[in-house]
């Protein structure tokens, strides 16, 4: 026997919705920005478009799977630093990166190369004037590491981060040695120069074989141009196993450094955070298991020398060590903003890129078609809403109001959960997307179609509106799970096998699908077992609720029916 339409309580659960209301646009209008909008795609609201061009080492076509492999990472990159909304494609040797809104600068720094590796300091000067060329060469460095200005403890309790001394953010690269010859390799002459081999003596006992090295290192240096936003063309070409002579310290001081003692691969994680001890920004670091036995040897080995955080040929950070590092844990510490140390942070733990590329365009993207794409898409949205609401008023009559009202609550919930995606995960809402929401009105009013047709069974079997309400209901809501779930299922395979836009029409729809069903459970039903309970002479009129016609029809059968426990008299022929 089904259940009564008053043990239903339909006020709980019309409390625990407008709960459910209550929480969701809290959290839009106290939380985050407080600005109670979606995040538009590049389609709606504009963006940047920037292209990356592709270099190798030997100037040479880079191959088809190394640009996959980086077109993959920086993929990886946007999921993992959250720029919603980017689409990452490959244009011939090109990647093109597209961003909505303000996003412009980040999209640049998803391509950055992002070769790290870890180097010895062999000897540091401060970035000075060029002295004329009458003049001799001087203050160059006879001793090995100088100390950084502010040098910080090392890590020497258990399980405690390493410390280092304040350096440099990431800056661009400074450019390659001067006097390069016209028509060569630019990345070969400057390796000629800043990655020589006679950098660093074979025999540092031997004094000839030194001298020679400090007259090499001094060359480098004196050739090395540090310059803000000046092009190295070692940047992310440099080799792992000579020494290097670069810049760091925002530009400010010149290094030589020994070959690459870890590589970047050797890192298992890298997040940034802040050090409120310190009162700056810090980037922690994880390293892998033979990563981290080499730097606790080199670190045990080396306690009051240098050790240079290379990323792209720009020296990030140089430490001294001060204690014996074990345990595969260490930070990189400097001038970083909260920004700087992200950006760090996030290149590092999402991989190096297999190529180096040069940012060669960005431009704006304007959001007039997609604004007008919109307005169509709106316009067309609002016509099928409307011939929805007019069918059910015609066809429901009261019914027809309590759907046109469950429609509308179920607008607000998508409404508060599109921009609190946004918000959590950089969800962007494009037009595929808004297609995905106009489809799913209609399986929404597919659902309260269902119920309202099963309630008028119900009635054509001579029953009550009251009783038919829980009868029809229990029926219904079966009919309403299979269809929904099987919605679910094609959109959320549609999702996973698609590409770009309609992924943005899969996760709208899929979504819809679920919040259909918590409107149907939560108001739909509640509402209808209130009208039916309800003694208002009004609203228990048939005719009121479009069940007239479905009622006289129930209670013609009804009355054809022999009575209970007599027989119909059967006249024998």
């Amino acid at each position: 026997m089904a259940p009564s339409a008053g043990h239903l309580r339909p006020g709980r659960y019309l409390a625990f919705f407008a709960l459910i209301v209550v929480v969701l646009y809290a959290l839009v209008f106290f939380t985050g920005s407080g600005k109670a909008t979606p995040k538009l795609g590049i389609d709606l609201q504009g963006g940047t478009r920037v292209t990356l061009t592709a270099r190798t080492p030997d100037g040479g076509q880079p191959t088809r799977d190394s640009l996959n492999q980086a077109r993959q990472i920086i993929e990886t990159r946007v999921n993992g630093i959250g720029v919603g909304g980017t689409e990452v494609v490959l244009d011939g040797n090109n990647i093109v990166i597209t961003v909505p809104g303000e996003q412009g600068d980040e999209a640049k720094n998803l391509g950055r190369t992002a070769k790290l590796g870890i180097r010895e300091v062999i000897t540091s000067v401060p970035n000075t004037p060029a002295a004329p060329p009458s003049a001799p060469a001087s203050g160059a460095p006879s001793a090995p590491a100088t100390a950084p200005s502010k040098p910080a403890g090392g890590g020497g309790a258990e399980g405690a981060p390493a410390q280092q001394s304040p350096s440099s953010t990431p800056s661009a690269p400074a450019s390659g040695a001067g006097g390069q010859d016209a028509g060569k390799n630019p990345i070969e002459q400057a390796r000629a120069v800043r990655q020589a081999p006679a950098l660093m003596p074979k025999d540092p006992k031997n004094q000839q074989e030194a001298a020679a090295a400090q007259a090499a290192q001094q060359k480098a240096l004196a050739a090395l141009t540090c310059a803000p936003n000046a092009a190295d063309p070692l940047e992310g070409n440099d080799l792992p196993n000579q020494p290097l002579v670069t810049c760091g310290d925002k530009d400010a001081t010149k290094y030589v450094l020994g070959p690459e003692i870890i590589p970047g691969t050797e890192i298992a994680n890298a997040n940034s955070g802040y050090d409120q001890q310190r009162g700056q920004w810090i980037v922690d670091l994880s390293f892998k298991s033979a990563g981290g036995k080499t730097w606790g040897d080199f670190t045990s080995a080396n306690i009051g020398k240098q050790a240079a955080f290379v990323l792209d040929t720009d020296v990030v950070s140089a430490p001294t060590v001060q204690n014996a590092i074990l345990g595969g844990n260490t930070q990189i510490t400097g001038k970083f903003t909260q920004t700087d140390a992200k950006n760090l942070a996030d290149i590092l733990k999402y991989g190096s890129l297999p190529l180096s590329f040069d940012s060669s365009d960005a431009t704006t993207v304007s959001a007039t078609l997609g604004y007008a794409s919109l307005q169509a898409g709106l316009i067309a949205g609002a016509i099928g809403l409307a011939v929805v609401f007019v069918y059910c008023l015609f066809y429901y009559r009261l019914l027809g109001i309590l759907t046109i009202w469950s429609l509308v609550l179920s607008g607000l919930l998508v409404y508060a959960v599109l921009v609190l995606l946004g918000r959590w995960i950089g969800y962007t809402l494009d037009l595929a997307g808004v297609a995905g929401l106009i489809i799913a009105i209609g399986i929404t009013a597919d659902s309260f179609v269902i119920y309202f047709e099963r309630l008028k069974d119900e009635i054509r079997e001579g029953r009550t509106f009251r009783s038919a309400v829980p009868r029809g209901w229990a029926r219904a809501r079966r009919t309403i799970l299979a269809s929904d779930a099987v919605s679910f299922l094609a959109a959320a395979i549609l999702y996973i096998i698609a590409v770009g836009d309609v992924q943005g029409f899969a996760f709208t729809l899929g979504m819809s699908t679920v919040l259909d069903l918590v409107v149907v459970y939560l108001v739909t039903h509640p509402l209808v077992a209130m009208v039916s309970t309800s003694k208002s002479k009004f609203l228990s009129n048939p005719r009121n609720l479009g069940l007239g016609a479905v009622q006289k029809l129930g209670s013609q059968r009804k009355s054809a029916r022999p009575a209970p426990g007599r027989r119909a008299n059967v006249k024998e022929a």
